[in-house]
């Protein structure tokens, strides 16, 4: 039975390298399609910092234009200010004329009868004139010197001629003031002077609208004034900020170049870990099985079919994918991490109690599992618990490092890493690079500090512990970090 059970676990291992080359094959396609991303990431990040700069560039003449402008919205407002108060003015003027013009209205109607009037007495002056100056004359033809003296028929003579042209100038009055033209623009006096003040009124009343339009229109322009002004010191701000979104644009291409590297080789290790590893079909694996199979006797006193070190790398490797598991279904820090107000050791440690608690449960529960069946003497299983307890702990811390560094991938480092410590602690025939790699895992001091509890396994697993959570802690503070170019999409 020894003999069947050690041919089917060294079969199932054979064929699970396999499997395993297999996966570090497909991880290490993926690292490299993740390493061309972050190259490509890397050159466009290159080009960010030039397109900040003219970004920046063009901000400041934006906010200097617009400071210009907003001083040429000032003097527009005083300069339609001031033409307001002048419409005012002027309308105020119209409609006190207007008002003066309208009390005139009924003198210049009595004027109007009076010239009408005059008009009329015109003509009659003009005809009794001629009438005078026809006597008159008669009186000088008929003047006898020698009777009445030659200077009454002069005089007489003198008094027809101005009689007559008295008569002609009267007539002539009276032509002129009853002729259509005069007459009819005199009579329309009244009611010219009366439409006059009206449309004076009328044009008044528009110079004070005129004036208020003008009042708020200046106003209107002081609030774009100030907006301009709100404009260029927005735009100073955003040049401000470019400029600083083109240093952090310049140190992420580096940072991006350097992951896109760092990922490139974790690539070129993967492939060449999936090209090292052997590669056994099913009957390759059942010919090899059957050679190198040792019988396990059953009379040991651990009664275990690999020997006294199984149970210390089956509780390792239990207890590392059990704090693997706990960061698939936790996170590695909080999603808070850029706007808590804890400081960076607080968030990581905060999201390290949970895991750490499940990982010493963890410890102990393998602890008192392998109690039944190994049946430790009391001080062998206290060391025995200890240990599993600080592994659950220090793994917790590991795991929570890798998913904080490298994300979902640094999941998959961890399930290569309990791969590796499972081929390393079963099979004596892996190459010696794939031990060596093995000895440097967190995975062997645990391994040594199971099988027998000792000072330098623990101290080894403190220092892994502590180092984990230092990794951590420096994710967390890159994690709060973040570009203006975000701080601004946000506003």
């Amino acid at each position: 039975m020894g003999t069947m059970l050690s041919e089917a676990t060294m079969e199932n291992v054979l064929v699970g390298f396999t499997t395993i080359g297999d996966q570090i094959g497909e991880a290490a396609s993926g690292a490299l399609e993740l390493a061309n991303g972050a190259r490509s990431a890397a050159d466009g990040a290159a080009a960010l910092p030039d397109g900040a700069t003219k970004l920046a560039d063009g901000a400041a003449q934006l906010g200097t234009g617009a400071s210009d402008l907003a001083g040429g919205l000032g003097t527009i407002a005083t300069g339609t200010r001031d033409a307001g108060n002048g419409a005012g003015a002027i309308g105020a003027g119209l409609t006190t004329g207007a008002a003066e013009l309208q009390k005139n209205v009924a003198g210049m109607t009595q004027l109007v009868g009076a010239i009408q009037a005059s008009a009329a007495s015109a003509g009659q002056a003009a005809t009794q004139t001629s009438e005078l100056a026809t006597t008159l004359a008669t009186m000088a033809a008929t003047c006898v010197p020698a009777v009445s003296g030659q200077s009454m028929c002069d005089d007489l003579a003198a008094a027809a001629a101005t009689a007559s042209a008295a008569a002609t100038s009267a007539g002539t009055a009276y032509g002129t003031l009853n002729a259509p033209q005069v007459a009819d623009g005199v009579a329309a006096l009244p009611d010219t002077f009366s439409t006059l003040a009206s449309s004076m009124s009328e044009a008044g009343a528009g110079a004070t609208s005129l004036a208020g339009g003008l009042s708020q229109l200046a106003s209107g322009v002081d609030q774009s004034a100030a907006g301009a002004y709100s404009l260029s010191s927005g735009a100073t701000s955003l040049s401000s900020g470019a400029t600083a979104l083109a240093d952090g644009a310049s140190k992420l291409a580096t940072g991006v170049d350097s992951l896109a590297t760092g990922t490139g080789d974790l690539a070129g290790g993967l492939r060449t870990a999936a090209d090292s590893l052997p590669s056994f079909d099913d009957q390759e694996s059942s010919s090899l099985a059957s050679v190198i199979a040792d019988p396990v006797s059953t009379n040991s006193s651990m009664n275990t079919i690999f020997g006294p070190t199984a149970i210390p790398l089956l509780a390792a490797v239990v207890l590392w994918f059990g704090a693997l598991a706990s960061f698939i279904v936790m996170r590695a820090h909080t999603e808070r991490t850029l706007t808590s107000r804890r400081s960076s050791a607080g968030l990581t440690l905060r999201a390290f109690a949970p895991a750490a608690l499940i990982g010493a449960g963890q410890g102990l529960l393998v602890a008192l599992i392998v109690q039944f069946v190994a049946q430790y003497d009391a001080g062998a299983w206290w060391a025995f618990a200890g240990t599993a307890v600080l592994v659950g702990l220090a793994f917790a811390a590991v795991n929570q490092a890798l998913v904080a560094l490298f994300g979902g991938i640094g999941r998959w480092v961890s399930a290569l890493i309990g791969v590796i410590a499972v081929a390393t602690g079963l099979i004596s025939t892996v190459p010696g690079w794939l031990a060596d790699l093995g000895g440097l895992l967190p995975t062997a001091p645990a391994f040594t500090g199971l099988i027998a509890a000792n000072g330098s396994a623990v101290a080894a697993l403190v220092v892994w512990a502590v180092l984990a959570l230092v990794a951590t802690t420096i994710a967390v503070t890159l994690r709060r970090t973040t570009s203006a170019k975000a701080v601004l999409a946000t506003a």
